[in-house]
C-alpha cells in the first residue's frame, strides 16, 4: 500500500509540474527572440571605461559598429586606441553629458540609426541619507535615471525607422542595488529601482517595433568608480554588501552582453544575483518556459531565504549601532 501511495504521489507531482510547464509554455510573453550583433550599431553610453568600455571592446570584437559616448574627450581618445589595439577595429566617440538632452540628441543623430542601445552611465556616492549632500543625491538621480531617458528618448525614432528591421535591443545597466535596498544606497538605489519601472512600462511599449529590454544588475565591479566609491563607503554599508562579492569589468560585460542577445529581461551576472532575479521577478517579462516554471517552484522558498537574509541584515545593524555607542 505504501508504495501505491508513493507511485501516486510521483505521478500527480509529474503530472503538476508537466502541466505547469505546458501553462507556462503558451502564455509567457514576450516569446524568445535572438538580438544578432555582428555588423550592427551598437551605442554605448559610459563606454570610455569600466563596464562600458569592455563591452565596447566585446562588441567590435564580435563584429559590431561601435560607438561610445563619455563626457572626457581624453577618456574617450584613450578608449579608441585602446579597442583599436586590442579588436583591429575603429569606433566612433561622442562627448556628452548624459544629463544634456540636446547634447545627446546631436551625439545620437551624429551616430546615425542605433540597433543595440546600451545606457551604462552611471554615478555612485554611498552615504547615509541624513548626512548625503542634496545636490549629490540630485546628481545620482539625474545620471542614472533621467540620463537613461534622455538616451532612449534620443535613440528611439532612429531604432524605429530603421531599413533594416531585424531584431533591436535596449539594454539598461542597473545594480543589484536595484534590487533590494542596503544601507547607505539610499539615493543609488532610488535611481537604480527607478530603471525597473522604465523598463517593464518600456518593454510593452517598443516589442510592437521589434526592440528588446534587458536590465542588467551587476554586483560591486571592479572600476575606477568602484575604487573612489570604496573611499566613501559607510562601513556597516561594506558589511552588508559583501555577501554578493564582486566582479571583474569584463565579467559583467560577458553576461550582459550574451543577455542582451539572448533578449532576456532580467540579466543576472553572478551565482548570487540569479537567485537574487528569481526572488525579485515579481511582475516582470520573462521570455523562457522554464525560467518561468523555476521563478513558480522556487517563489515560496526565496521568499523564506529573503528573509532570513534581512534577519541577518537587522541583526548586524543592531550589534553595529550598538557597539557604536
Amino acid at each position: 500500500m505504501a508504495d501505491l501511495s508513493i507511485a501516486f504521489f510521483s505521478f500527480l507531482l509529474l503530472f503538476f509540474s508537466l502541466s505547469l510547464l505546458f501553462f507556462l509554455a503558451f502564455i509567457v510573453r514576450p516569446r524568445p527572440v535572438k538580438v544578432p550583433i555582428k555588423n550592427r550599431h551598437v551605442f554605448i553610453s559610459g563606454g570610455s571605461s569600466g563596464i562600458g568600455l569592455a563591452l565596447a571592446q566585446q562588441a567590435a570584437s564580435e563584429g559590431a559598429k561601435v560607438s561610445i559616448l563619455a563626457r572626457n574627450t581624453g577618456r574617450l581618445e584613450e578608449a579608441k586606441e585602446s579597442i583599436r589595439l586590442s579588436t583591429g577595429r575603429d569606433v566612433a566617440i561622442f562627448s556628452a553629458d548624459v544629463r544634456d538632452y540636446k547634447a545627446v540628441k546631436k551625439a545620437v543623430e551624429e551616430a546615425g540609426p542605433i540597433d543595440v542601445l546600451v545606457c551604462n552611465q552611471g554615478v555612485f556616492v554611498p552615504q547615509e541619507l541624513e548626512t548625503q549632500d542634496i545636490e549629490e543625491i540630485k546628481f545620482m538621480i539625474d545620471v542614472n535615471l533621467t540620463g537613461t531617458f534622455h538616451l532612449i528618448k534620443a535613440a528611439l525614432p532612429g531604432m524605429k525607422s530603421r531599413s533594416n528591421r531585424g531584431p533591436g535591443s535596449i539594454a539598461i545597466m542597473s545594480s543589484q542595488a536595484g534590487q533590494v535596498g542596503i544601507y547607505g544606497y539610499t539615493a543609488y538605489s532610488a535611481s537604480k529601482f527607478g530603471l525597473r519601472g522604465l523598463a517593464e512600462a518600456l518593454q510593452q511599449e517598443v516589442i510592437g517595433e521589434n526592440i528588446h529590454v534587458s536590465l542588467i544588475f551587476p554586483p560591486d565591479t571592479e572600476t575606477p568608480g568602484f575604487a573612489e566609491e570604496n573611499k566613501r563607503r559607510p562601513k556597516l554599508t561594506s558589511i552588508l554588501a559583501a555577501s554578493s562579492g564582486s566582479m571583474k569589468a569584463d565579467e559583467v560585460a560577458k553576461k550582459a552582453l550574451n543577455g542582451l542577445k539572448s533578449g532576456n529581461f532580467i540579466v543576472p551576472c553572478n551565482f548570487e544575483g540569479f537567485f537574487l532575479s528569481l526572488a525579485t521577478s515579481g511582475l516582470s517579462p520573462q521570455r523562457s518556459f522554464l525560467m518561468a516554471f523555476i521563478e513558480v517552484i522556487a517563489a515560496g522558498i526565496l521568499r523564506v531565504v529573503g528573509l532570513c537574509f534581512q534577519w541577518n541584515w537587522y541583526g548586524s545593524i543592531e550589534k553595529f549601532l550598538e557597539e557604536r555607542k
